[in-house]
């Protein structure tokens, strides 16, 4: 690893743990994404956070992230994430799951391997962060139970 990766590492510890702290997985490999998203319930729902090193993930996304995951009544049976950027493998075999066009930060509510519910970076960024988490909250209302 060079020093510019090694530096990139060490600086995305803090923004990990700001999801795994409350309580979201950290799916950092290609068999992690898999084996989870494989294996998971039909009708379980899971949100998934495509995490990411930009000013909008830190001042808006993962802010609006375990805000809602946290405060709201109804919430997903799993929190997960994966890191762009940082994870590369397992950023592009959630994004298989995922069936969008790449996105970090992202938001996806699956409801077992179906994708129900996906936030692109183009509707967090430049945003409001209670907008962004009224819609976390709209998609957590509408698909979990």
């Amino acid at each position: 690893m060079n020093a510019y990766e090694q530096h990139m590492k060490e600086l995305a510890v803090p923004m990990r743990k700001e999801l795994t702290d409350q309580g979201f997985l950290e799916l950092t490999t290609e068999d992690n994404v898999n084996d989870f998203m494989k294996n998971v319930d039909d009708d379980a729902t899971t949100f998934v956070m495509v995490n990411s090193i930009c000013g909008c993930a830190a001042g808006i996304a993962r802010p609006a992230a375990v805000t809602v995951a946290s405060q709201n009544p109804i919430k997903p049976d799993h929190l997960v994430t994966v890191f762009a950027g940082q994870d590369k493998e397992a950023t592009e075999s959630m994004r298989e799951f995922i069936m969008q066009a790449p996105s970090s930060p992202s938001f996806a509510l699956f409801k077992g391997q179906n994708l129900v519910h996906f936030i692109p970076r183009s509707n967090i960024e430049g945003r409001e962060i209670e907008d962004l988490m009224e819609d976390i909250k709209e998609s957590f209302d509408s698909h979990c139970s």
